[in-house]
């Protein structure tokens, strides 16, 4: 299930797929060599241009070694001239990064509901940004305000779920809602609650992100 990123006046957040490989260890997503970041832009890149043209191709996990062949979560933001243009992710890693990548690249510049299909005349000026998700891992709280104490500005990408509904934001959506307050209300939105629900059924992930940018 993908998700659409989602962040007041900024980008998005987004959602899940399948696959079958090695899971990505939370210790080899800590950072990317430069010749990886170049092959995980150059993939999205090229999903992109073979979609303008009526194609797309699944990358061969096997032409990559280590973290870019494992199982790796992402998420996949456009922006063109300085603004949103598309933003499509996947919460839990279900196939190679590399194949999990071009897919969210290629549906973030034609299948993002919010937009209509990228063009041509678009691409040239498309900044890619591409987010990878660390495991997320369980929060223990004890009431709203408990939760809301242990929250990291910056670093803390959240997952909140109640039943069916489930909602998400990424660290950079910090930079509109800097406020740990403001932050877990819109996130309550996200998920479709009213910003002032509260229920210890609450669950709460949490999860970093590595961000390679072109």
């Amino acid at each position: 299930r993908l998700s659409i990123c989602v962040i007041p006046e900024i980008p998005q957040d987004r959602g899940t797929r399948l696959w079958v490989t090695v899971p990505m260890s939370s210790s080899s997503v800590n950072e990317f060599a430069a010749d990886e970041q170049d092959a995980l832009l150059a993939l999205a890149s090229t999903a992109i241009e073979q979609g303008l043209i009526g194609k797309k191709d699944t990358p061969r996990p096997e032409k990559y070694n280590g973290a870019l062949a494992a199982q790796g979560a992402s998420f996949v933001t456009l922006n063109c001239d300085g603004k949103l243009r598309g933003c499509i992710g996947t919460l839990e890693a279900h196939q190679s990064l590399v194949v999990d990548v071009a897919e969210n690249a290629w549906s973030a510049a034609f299948h993002d509901r919010r937009f209509s299909p990228l063009t041509a005349a678009e691409f040239p000026r498309i900044k890619i940004h591409i987010s990878v998700l660390t495991p997320a891992s369980p929060v223990t709280f004890t009431s709203e305000q408990n939760l809301i104490e242990q929250l990291r500005p910056g670093i803390d990408g959240l997952i909140l779920s109640l039943g069916q509904q489930r909602g998400t934001f990424l660290p950079s959506v910090w930079k509109a809602l800097p406020d740990p307050v403001e932050f877990l209300q819109h996130l309550k939105k996200k998920a479709g609650l009213p910003a002032d629900f509260w229920s210890d059924d609450i669950k709460i992930q949490r999860y970093r992100t590595i961000s390679i940018t072109r």
